[in-house]
């Protein structure tokens, strides 16, 4: 029997997000300056073996159905092909956040591992434009990570961009155009207020409209139809399908209403959600011999605390402690 993750507004979290490390091997300007962030400690980081007990009580208590797998870089854990293989074994669906790095050389062992697909960052096909945002000259790598993501048959390889004014704000139709070429489903999302800087601005950002706009003026985008459910992305056919594009509009038309997502971070904190400021503990409880029918309890009751929404338009709201690469995608 299991209990739902369910919060005060009806809504019931089965999809969990699992950060296994806040390292990361690029150093994109909207999310950590050049020099990187304090790591966290070796022993404050979930073991493996830790890692999947959480997962298997999520799957077998808590009615978790999909797990993806994301960092900080997660392909920069040393034990993620083990991880995945023992996830699978629970018989949920299986996905990763990555950026692609190494993904040439791990992309075969995690399909055979059971991952079922890959969801990958890239926002310029310039070479000179990734180094810029990235501050590291790989874009060839990238691509070569993809395309053995492509061979390994972890499809369909989703693509995710963000558009920096000034910067690549005037690149949307170039990447979609690539995406579909290559047999990518390319993916807009606005930039989000989770930069270890603190530097993001409404006034800043590229909204979902302008990259509406910016992508019609070279394409026909028709609404794709399906219902969206709690899928973050509004779909739009492109010249008449079969590729699509999909615009997340997570600052300017938040779909808080719909979520299904809780996060786990790599040092074991449950956050209800991706701009929470509190976390409920689950490493002292596991390392304090705490049953799994415990663990669980104080799963459900971190649920319980989840707000209606992120509240970015509110004067009040307040940029979460950690980045992006803390918490996980």
């Amino acid at each position: 029997m299991t209990t739902p993750l369910a919060d005060r507004f009806g809504r019931v979290a089965t999809d969990l997000r699992v950060s296994l490390t806040d390292r990361c091997n690029l150093r994109c300007n909207y999310c950590m300056p050049a020099e990187g962030l304090d790591w966290l400690p070796t022993d404050q980081t979930l073991t493996d073996d830790e890692v999947v007990r959480l997962i298997t009580i999520g799957v077998e208590r808590l009615g978790i159905r999909e797990v993806r797998f994301t960092g900080g870089e997660p392909l920069l854990r040393r034990g993620l092909v083990d991880i995945v293989a023992r996830t699978h074994a629970l018989g949920v669906e299986t996905s990763l956040t990555t950026n692609a790095l190494g993904l040439n050389r791990t992309a075969q062992a995690l399909a055979d591992a059971g991952l079922d697909r890959i969801n990958a960052s890239l926002d310029t096909v310039r070479p000179e434009t990734f180094a810029t945002i990235t501050r590291r000259d790989r874009l060839q790598d990238v691509v070569a990570g993809l395309e053995a993501a492509k061979a390994a048959g972890l499809g369909p390889i989703k693509l995710n961009a963000v558009l920096l004014r000034g910067t690549n704000d005037d690149q949307a139709a170039e990447l979609l155009r690539w995406s579909i070429d290559h047999g990518y489903e390319l993916r807009f999302i606005e930039q989000m207020p989770l930069d270890a800087q603190h530097d993001w601005s409404r006034a800043a950002m590229v909204t979902a409209d302008e990259i509406y706009a910016q992508l019609t003026d070279q394409f026909t985008l028709t609404p794709h139809g399906e219902p969206r459910g709690s899928a973050p992305a509004e779909l739009f056919d492109v010249d008449g399908g079969p590729a699509t594009v999909g615009i997340i509009a997570s600052v300017t038309r938040p779909f808080c209403g719909d979520c299904d997502r809780v996060r786990l971070t790599a040092d074991g904190q449950v956050r209800n959600c991706l701009f929470a400021r509190e976390e409920s503990d689950l490493r002292t409880a596991l390392r304090s011999d705490a049953t799994d029918q415990e663990i669980a309890e104080r799963w459900v009751i971190a649920m319980l605390g989840k707000r209606a929404g992120h509240g970015i338009d509110d004067v009040t709201f307040l940029q979460p402690d950690r980045p992006m690469s803390a918490i996980g995608g």
